[in-house]
């Protein structure tokens, strides 16, 4: 049986192969193991497999894990929050990928301020008609991050987004490709205090064409730790 150490090399051997093939740095794609549902053990585990950011889905649980792991990894909390979590939220996280409305925000922010942090956040971005799925709409994506600009503890650092489940990692490139274009167009714009760092896009079915479409973090999960629950 693979171990998390087989399972990240070669998860970082297919990052490496799809940087080749698009001619990106490979050292600016960051890559977010995600933890979710999986005990202190494997977290472990993949910490000393070289793994150094950890993404969780939600508040409560990842606030568990944090209790014995700390600041030995870099936490991502990459699931849908909340406003009434995000107090705890941000004692905890390094990064909040999910931010799609005002609201959310303006709690972050005013968390932040009591604590003395800035805290980096990604803009999340519908790009699909799933139901199921949240996120601000690509139409009104700059104009939220226009209000968010001047939030007092926040720094907006990209974008993110998770499209329409395919049986074919392909047919997830045209979502790819507008986070991309709506990405390019947030530069253009020249906020003050946006920095467009981060293309977070790519799962483990489809991170090699998000590179490709110019993903920069990719959030992967059953590559590294298995498909299944492994207590």
């Amino acid at each position: 049986m693979a171990t998390i150490a087989d399972n990240l090399k070669r998860v970082n051997e297919r990052i490496a192969e799809a940087s080749s093939r698009c001619g990106s740095a490979l050292e600016d794609i960051r890559l977010v193991a995600v933890s979710k549902t999986k005990p202190v053990s494997l977290l472990e585990d993949a910490l000393a497999a070289g793994a150094t950011d950890l993404g969780e889905n939600r508040v409560q649980e990842a606030l568990g894990k944090y209790d014995d792991i700390g600041d030995r990894a870099t936490w991502h909390l990459i699931g849908h929050l909340q406003t009434n979590k995000a107090r705890h939220a941000v004692r905890m996280f390094d990064m909040i990928h999910s931010v799609d409305r005002l609201h959310l925000g303006e709690e972050i922010s005013k968390r932040c301020v009591g604590l003395g942090k800035i805290m980096p956040v990604l803009v999340q971005v519908k790009t699909s008609d799933e139901d199921t799925k949240t996120g601000i709409a690509p139409g009104q994506t700059l104009g939220l991050i226009e209000q968010l600009s001047v939030l007092p503890s926040i720094s907006v650092q990209g974008l993110m987004t998770i499209p329409a489940l395919t049986t074919e990692p392909d047919d997830a490139r045209p979502a790819f490709a507008l986070l991309r274009d709506l990405g390019e167009r947030v530069v253009s714009a020249a906020i003050d205090n946006v920095q467009m760092r981060y293309l977070s896009m790519g799962m483990t079915h489809d991170f090699e064409v998000a590179i490709e479409e110019g993903a920069n973090m990719i959030r992967v999960g059953t590559a590294v730790f298995g498909a299944r629950p492994m207590f």
